[in-house]
């Protein structure tokens, strides 16, 4: 038994939160060739997957994660691309899989899509969609890229565009198909979505006991089982919001400005409470921050692996704006201290 360990990042470039204090945000420009340095030290350490994340406001630099990740693909050997996510009802399917395609060939088959309707709204009004198409969007669009992904040719119609008459997509994946895993925050709708179409599933947890969702992932085989999915088709995988340095109190000081920061510019948006150290510590002692030593977190993502069962384990890293500085280190600690763990508790299984 062997689990996938990956890195997932959102690309946060918001007013930089330590211990010592506040420094001002880097340009987005600096930001952007960080994150390519950060995915060639993931895949120089031996990781798995580096899955980088669509946004379009101020305190995010990456809008386009494929041109990051095609610069990486020329600068690494071995470690899977991603997006985390391709917000798909906002983008063309088929622009969508041409993109990949060609990071699928930068990368000698190394390209991955998660297509998901993202957390946040911006990008409907950005690129004229109504919001009030919100569900049908995103179904119709998921249908043309599987469609675009499994055939050369393609015929589709559909309410959100015009219809499609047997035409040729290039340029074609070097992968016979691109791995297009679903990621959802959870809700039962998207766990039965994609195991009736034998997608991959990728959860976001970021709060709360990850055990919890073992009731999504039973709904995901239970609409496999039903409509005759094949089960190697079918991959579970989390990312959580997480940290590591030398020691557990290192960790839990320096992780929590920048988090409590990220959470509170939320919060304002959205209505929820200010953020906490008590909330803070529970998370980390019951929930779904994965902060501390390399033991301690090695730990806590072997407990997620066996009690959800998955194939791979994406840890969210950095968690709003932190010093590019502790972002590798927490990187090599990973791959270096981390991983050597967890792989040889799964090759015991």
């Amino acid at each position: 038994m062997k689990i996938e360990l990956g890195i997932t990042s959102f690309g946060d470039n918001n007013r930089i939160h330590t211990p010592e204090g506040i420094q001002d945000k880097i340009p987005a420009d600096e930001r952007i060739r960080n994150i390519v340095e950060e995915i060639k030290l993931a895949d120089s350490l031996g990781l798995d997957i580096y899955g980088l994340g669509e946004h379009h406001r101020a305190d995010y630099a990456v809008s386009d994660p494929v041109t990051i990740l095609a610069a990486a693909a020329a600068q690494t050997s071995r470690i899977r691309l991603s997006s985390a996510v391709t917000v798909l009802s906002s983008d063309d399917p088929v622009r969508v899989y041409q993109r990949f395609a060609t990071l699928d060939a930068l990368s000698n088959g190394r390209a991955e899509i998660m297509a998901g309707r993202g957390s946040f709204i911006e990008s409907f009004p950005l690129f004229d969609y109504d919001l009030r198409d919100y569900e049908m969007l995103y179904e119709e669009k998921l249908d043309l890229l599987m469609a675009v992904n499994n055939n050369e040719r393609v015929t589709w119609s559909g309410s959100t565009r015009q219809p499609i008459e047997n035409k040729g997509v290039y340029p074609r994946a070097v992968q016979d198909e691109l791995p297009i895993y679903l990621a959802t925050g959870g809700t039962p709708e998207s766990s039965y979505r994609a195991g009736a179409l034998g997608l991959p599933i990728t959860y976001a947890i970021i709060g709360g006991n990850p055990l919890r969702f073992r009731q999504n992932i039973a709904v995901y085989h239970a609409a496999a089982d039903s409509h005759g999915v094949d089960k190697s088709r079918l991959k579970i995988a989390t990312h959580s919001w997480g940290y590591i340095a030398e020691t557990d109190e290192q960790a839990f000081q320096e992780y929590y400005p920048p988090t409590a920061a990220s959470h509170n510019v939320l919060a304002k948006e959205r209505g929820w409470p200010p953020y906490s150290e008590q909330a803070y510590m529970h998370e980390i002692e019951h929930g779904a921050l994965y902060v501390g030593s390399p033991e301690r977190v090695a730990q806590k993502i072997i407990d997620t692996a066996e009690g959800l069962g998955l194939d791979r384990f994406m840890i969210h890293l950095p968690m709003g704006s932190m010093t590019h500085d502790r972002t590798m280190n927490a990187i090599r600690l990973y791959g270096e201290r981390v991983k050597p763990i967890v792989d040889a508790y799964f090759a015991q299984k």
